[in-house]
């Protein structure tokens, strides 16, 4: 085989002000102009702004695969154990920077295109931001994928190739209004098409058993079957040493076109088995409120499940030879609970196609998969009707009963003659119409099942999967999410990067501990000056966006009071919006007070059938649009919501926020990761004591966090009283006025009864106890104007909080997962700081 030309230059992060290779330079120039010609057929003169990203993307993409073939040969050489990380969302963001950062190419590439008159921050914009994800969930994927290349863990990440993203988010009058992400419109040069990687994924039909050679012998006959075809997009690991692959499915018909039907002049239905295949990968998250739309949902999560583990069964008998030693080689992650039907899939393989007995085959399943729970909220645990099963998958709800027999079996054994328990367990929901619990499913079928923070992780244990943790004890363990520093320091806030390598030293880039050193430079009147000048700049870039986008004029210098995150009643945003109600009244009353200039910025989308959530979304643009424009309040107040928020405009964003809102319901918020990049970027946390905002706390001092409101049991124990709020409300005369003033109009004057509903459950149906938190969320606000009018001593917590941040590293979360959960070793050896689960500074649990 002839050996593959080294496309790869050594690995370079030049400090600030250092000079650019020359050759390196030339090299550059020449392969990003070969590319334009070549491949996209233009000369120079003629070249678009795309068609020179493409071109430029196109010169990178070459140098990672020369690293993506040599790691991939040398890991199936060595006979290593694999990861196959399953997700439904990868919110993967902006690949060009990201790769031209992990490979050490940046500046070289940024004047090499410069050379040829070409703004690299302005390409940087013809990328689309690829919506392949909601939020949290996503997001933490696409950190997880390239850690585990950045610490040479040979993985794949498994998801489809949604046609569309979420959906694109317009605000007309307020309103959100959602409109197809068309993120495929110009092409994606990362990606690589494998046309000759297809599965066939089957739905419907019925079941025949046979009897061969005295064992029955289930066969699937299947009604429908669609092809699912591979898409590869390289991850690039840290300074480019290893690459992995993110392999997203695509659907289609086998027969995407019956040319008989075509020919009797019925167009439309000789193409409506193509399209009934490719609604599997149209959109991300159908609204599932019809049945059509709940078989959809069912329809995506199996075709990519099966697909994944048809591949991935592929690749190791190619490897190994033999299936039994399965769960030797592979290691597969439930990133939630959308994969969970990864369990009954991969017994149908295992016994129906492979022939292993069944005792032998539920051993190898539950040794291979592992499930991340990421909520509480029983809502998301997905349950589906045992009758859509039957329909769709029968040779599945066959398989998922056979594991019940045994599984309830067990549950007999431990507690003899409990029904209550029995039924608490069962794979099966016999109270609500009889629905396949798929949180159970994956619990059972899975030999570790993990939470995402401390406490997310003990309460699972204590809620949801309290009977199933007495049955399988020891199966559920922590490991608290973490973020890239790649991407959201270095990044996203490359000023602050900069003073950073010159604080601690280049090998902070390698070792995030090293900023521990900041510590001694906290309280540094000249070093403070220069954070807090690194910090003004990020917000004269975010208040220049806000102005383009809304019209709305902002000072930098006030304090950048951030709640980003996807819009759900539980996260709290209408708290926040409450609190900038009565702080507006506060200033009309008495507007020759001192008041600290603030501005509250708001960004994050409503799922389309969330219809309280977008009125939330409407209150907030009301009340913006009468504060920002009454003379009294003269820009002390400002409030702005951004529209369709996504990684791009986070970068922007969090390198510029003052003050994080963590502020969801105690108990409700798994873990988050917005908390941990909005602190690593010098944003002080205002939250509960809730998911990890507690490592957050335990790890910066409780000193350097304003932590408010009632804990998860207080919260348990006032819904079992009820949800009235009346006498929270009687009690606190700016929360009264506050509510007042939503439910008679004062924000949406045309329409007096707009917020009625909002004002009521504030009143009477206060779930998530935005009222009863209310008066210690505004006392504890009324802290931080104090604390920001302290200039030293803010910026001192802030230097703190960046300081005090390397656990949060997802490279931390990723060892843990190898260690204890995968059993698969790992590139160099954790330093010693990182080690550490808690620094507990100064704060007790």
């Amino acid at each position: 085989m002839p050996k593959l030309p080294d496309q790869s230059f050594p690995v370079n992060f030049p400090a600030p002000g250092q000079p650019i290779d020359e050759l390196a330079l030339a090299e550059i120039k020449g392969a990003i102009l070969a590319k334009l010609r070549l491949a996209i057929g233009k000369d120079a003169g003629m070249a678009t702004k795309h068609d020179w990203y493409k071109a430029a993307a196109l010169a990178l993409r070459d140098r990672i695969v020369h690293h993506w073939l040599t790691g991939e040969k040398q890991s199936y050489d060595a006979g290593r154990k694999r990861v196959y990380y399953l997700s439904l969302e990868f919110l993967i963001g902006r690949l060009f920077t990201d790769a031209l950062n992990n490979m050490g190419l940046l500046a070289v590439f940024e004047a090499a295109l410069g050379d040829l008159g070409v703004d690299l921050s302005e390409l940087r914009k013809c990328e689309p931001d690829a919506a392949l994800g909601n939020g949290g969930l996503g997001r933490l994927a696409a950190c997880f994928m390239e850690s585990m290349a950045t610490l040479a863990i040979p993985a794949i990440g498994y998801g489809i190739r949604y046609d569309f993203g979420l959906f694109r988010q317009i605000i007309a009058q307020g309103w959100q209004h959602e409109y197809p992400d068309e993120w495929l419109s110009f092409g994606n040069p990362w990606e690589f098409q494998r046309p000759e990687v297809v599965y066939h994924v089957h739905f419907g039909g019925g079941v025949e058993h046979v009897e061969t050679t005295g064992r029955d012998r289930a066969i699937w006959h299947p009604a429908e079957t669609v092809q699912a075809v591979a898409y590869d997009t390289p991850i690039v690991g840290w300074r480019g040493q290893h690459v992995n692959a993110l392999r997203l499915w695509s659907a289609r018909s086998p027969d995407p076109l019956k040319l008989d039907v075509f020919n009797t002049g019925d167009y439309l239905g000789a193409s409506a088995e193509e399209a009934r295949a490719e609604s599997i990968c149209k959109f991300l998250y159908p609204n599932d409120e019809s049945p059509a739309g709940r078989e959809l949902r069912l329809r995506q999560e199996y075709f990519f499940v099966s697909a994944s583990l048809q591949d991935l069964i592929k690749r190791h008998l190619a490897a190994d030879g033999q299936i039994r030693g399965l769960a030797s080689k592979v290691a597969v992650q439930l990133n939630d609970t959308h994969p969970s039907l990864a369990v009954t899939e991969l017994m149908r393989i295992l016994v129906d196609l492979h022939n292993i007995r069944w005792d032998d085959a539920w051993k190898i399943t539950v040794d291979a998969l592992s499930y991340t729970n990421h909520t509480l909220l029983p809502e998301a645990l997905e349950t589906w009707p045992v009758e859509l099963f039957q329909r769709l998958l029968p040779r599945h709800l066959e398989i998922i009963y056979r594991i019940n027999v045994g599984h309830l079996a067990l549950a007999e054994t431990r507690c003899p003659g409990d029904v209550d328990f029995r039924a608490s367990v069962s794979l099966i929901d016999e109270k609500s119409g009889r629905r396949v619990r798929m949180g159970q499913l994956a619990f059972v079928g899975s030999h570790r099942i993990n939470g995402v923070s401390a406490m997310h992780s003990d309460l699972m244990k204590e809620t949801v999967f309290h009977d199933l943790n007495h049955l399988y004890p020891g199966r559920i363990t922590n490991k608290t999410n973490g973020i890239t520093f790649r991407r959201w320091l270095m990044l996203a806030n490359p000023k602050l990067t900069d003073l950073l390598r010159e604080a601690c030293g280049e090998a902070m880039l390698d070792d995030p501990t090293r900023l521990s050193h900041l510590e001694a430079r906290a309280s540094d009147n000249a070093f403070q000056e220069r954070f807090r000048n690194v910090k003004h700049h990020n917000k004269i870039v975010l208040a220049r966006l806000i102005g383009e986008r809304l019209g709305i004029k902002v000072d930098p210098a006030a304090l950048f009071d951030v709640q980003i995150k996807r819009i759900h009643e539980y996260k709290r945003q209408l708290l926040n919006v409450l609190e900038a109600i009565a702080l507006y009244h506060a200033i009309k009353d008495d507007p020759q007070a001192n008041w600290v200039p603030r501005v509250k910025i708001f960004a994050g989308k409503a799922a389309a059938s969330y219809r309280y959530a977008k009125l939330i979304i409407k209150l907030i643009n009301d009340v913006a649009q009468v504060i920002n424009n009454d003379p009294v309040i003269a820009g002390r107040l400002k409030v702005a919501f951004l529209a369709d928020y996504n990684v791009s405009l986070a970068e922007v964003i969090i390198p510029a926020a003052d003050l994080s809102e963590q502020i969801s319901t105690a108990g409700m918020e798994a873990s988050g990761t917005g908390n941990m990049k909005l602190a690593l970027n010098g944003a002080l946390t205002i939250g509960t004591l809730d998911g990890a905002n507690i490592e957050i706390r335990d790890h910066v001092g409780a000193e350097n966090i304003a932590i408010f409101g009632m804990e998860a049991l207080d919260v348990v124990v006032r819904r079992k009283q009820g949800l009235d709020a009346t006498d929270v409300i009687r009690r606190s005369p700016a929360l009264s006025r506050a509510i007042n003033a939503i439910g008679s109009g004062e924000f949406s004057p045309g329409d007096a009864s707009r917020f009625e509903s909002i004002a009521h459950a504030l009143r009477h149906l206060d779930h998530y106890m935005v009222s009863a938190d209310f008066d210690s969320y505004y006392e504890a606000q009324r802290g931080i104007d104090a604390r920001w009018q302290v200039a030293p001593a803010w910026t001192r917590a802030s230097i703190l909080n960046v300081a005090r941040m390397p656990w949060f590293s997802s490279d931390r979360t990723i060892r843990e997962y190898a260690q204890d959960i995968w059993n698969v070793p790992v590139q160099g050896s954790l330093p010693q700081a990182a080690q550490e689960p808690g620094v507990q500074r100064g704060a007790t649990r």
